[in-house]
Protein backbone atom coordinates (compact mmCIF):
# COMPACT_ATOMS: atom_id res chain seq x y z
CA UNK A 1 0.00 0.00 0.00
CA UNK A 2 1.14 3.31 -1.15
CA UNK A 3 1.53 6.06 1.76
CA UNK A 4 0.71 9.75 1.35
CA UNK A 5 2.95 12.20 3.57
CA UNK A 6 1.20 15.78 3.12
CA UNK A 7 3.47 18.67 2.91
CA UNK A 8 3.01 22.06 4.97
CA UNK A 9 -0.02 22.59 6.84
CA UNK A 10 -1.93 19.65 4.52
CA UNK A 11 -4.12 17.11 6.44
CA UNK A 12 -5.51 14.13 4.64
CA UNK A 13 -9.06 12.90 5.12
CA UNK A 14 -10.84 10.03 4.45
CA UNK A 15 -14.57 11.24 3.81
CA UNK A 16 -17.20 9.98 5.67
CA UNK A 17 -19.54 7.91 3.69
CA UNK A 18 -23.51 9.15 5.22
CA UNK A 19 -26.56 7.33 4.96
CA UNK A 20 -29.80 8.51 4.92
CA UNK A 21 -33.23 6.93 6.47
CA UNK A 22 -36.00 8.20 5.31
CA UNK A 23 -39.32 8.39 8.03
CA UNK A 24 -39.96 5.01 6.04
CA UNK A 25 -37.06 3.69 7.38
CA UNK A 26 -35.22 3.48 3.80
CA UNK A 27 -31.90 3.90 3.94
CA UNK A 28 -30.18 6.50 0.81
CA UNK A 29 -26.99 5.31 0.35
CA UNK A 30 -24.37 8.80 -0.06
CA UNK A 31 -24.21 8.39 -3.96
CA UNK A 32 -28.17 9.21 -4.23
CA UNK A 33 -27.13 12.81 -3.72
CA UNK A 34 -23.50 13.01 -5.43
CA UNK A 35 -22.36 15.87 -3.13
CA UNK A 36 -19.06 15.66 -1.42
CA UNK A 37 -19.04 14.92 2.40
CA UNK A 38 -18.37 17.53 4.45
CA UNK A 39 -16.71 15.39 7.12
CA UNK A 40 -14.23 13.00 7.49
CA UNK A 41 -10.82 10.82 9.44
CA UNK A 42 -8.06 12.52 9.49
CA UNK A 43 -5.54 10.00 8.11
CA UNK A 44 -1.95 11.77 8.18
CA UNK A 45 -0.79 15.44 8.63
CA UNK A 46 1.93 17.74 7.45
CA UNK A 47 4.84 18.80 9.69
CA UNK A 48 3.13 22.13 10.16
CA UNK A 49 3.44 25.60 7.87
CA UNK A 50 7.04 27.19 8.32
CA UNK A 51 6.63 30.78 10.25
CA UNK A 52 8.59 33.47 9.05
CA UNK A 53 10.87 33.15 11.29
CA UNK A 54 11.95 29.92 10.36
CA UNK A 55 10.01 27.87 12.90
CA UNK A 56 7.04 25.53 11.98
CA UNK A 57 3.63 25.85 13.50
CA UNK A 58 2.10 22.73 14.95
CA UNK A 59 -1.22 21.46 13.10
CA UNK A 60 -4.68 21.68 15.69
CA UNK A 61 -5.32 18.04 14.13
CA UNK A 62 -4.14 14.52 14.86
CA UNK A 63 -4.34 11.47 13.08
CA UNK A 64 -7.95 9.92 13.80
CA UNK A 65 -9.86 12.80 14.38
CA UNK A 66 -12.96 13.57 12.89
CA UNK A 67 -13.16 16.59 11.22
CA UNK A 68 -15.63 19.16 9.78
CA UNK A 69 -14.31 20.83 6.97
CA UNK A 70 -15.39 23.36 4.18
CA UNK A 71 -17.47 21.81 1.08
CA UNK A 72 -15.67 22.61 -1.79
CA UNK A 73 -11.81 23.39 -0.13
CA UNK A 74 -10.16 19.57 -0.69
CA UNK A 75 -8.86 18.48 -3.35
CA UNK A 76 -9.81 14.95 -4.67
CA UNK A 77 -6.90 12.34 -4.58
CA UNK A 78 -7.55 8.20 -5.74
CA UNK A 79 -4.86 5.76 -4.46
CA UNK A 80 -5.39 2.12 -5.33
CA UNK A 81 -9.04 2.49 -5.34
CA UNK A 82 -9.51 4.48 -2.42
CA UNK A 83 -10.31 7.88 -2.24
CA UNK A 84 -8.66 10.50 -0.14
CA UNK A 85 -8.77 14.51 0.35
CA UNK A 86 -6.33 17.15 0.75
CA UNK A 87 -7.37 19.54 2.67
CA UNK A 88 -4.88 22.96 4.01
CA UNK A 89 -5.46 23.22 7.83
CA UNK A 90 -7.14 26.64 7.34
CA UNK A 91 -9.78 25.12 5.83
CA UNK A 92 -10.86 22.71 8.77
CA UNK A 93 -13.76 24.10 10.25
CA UNK A 94 -14.49 21.68 13.64
CA UNK A 95 -13.02 18.54 15.16
CA UNK A 96 -16.01 16.52 16.18
CA UNK A 97 -16.03 14.92 19.51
Amino acid sequence: MSKLRPLGDRVIVKPVAKEEMTKAGIILPDTVDKERPEQGEVIAVGPGKVLENGSRAALSVKVGDKVVFKKYSPDEVKIEKTEYLVISESDIMAVIE
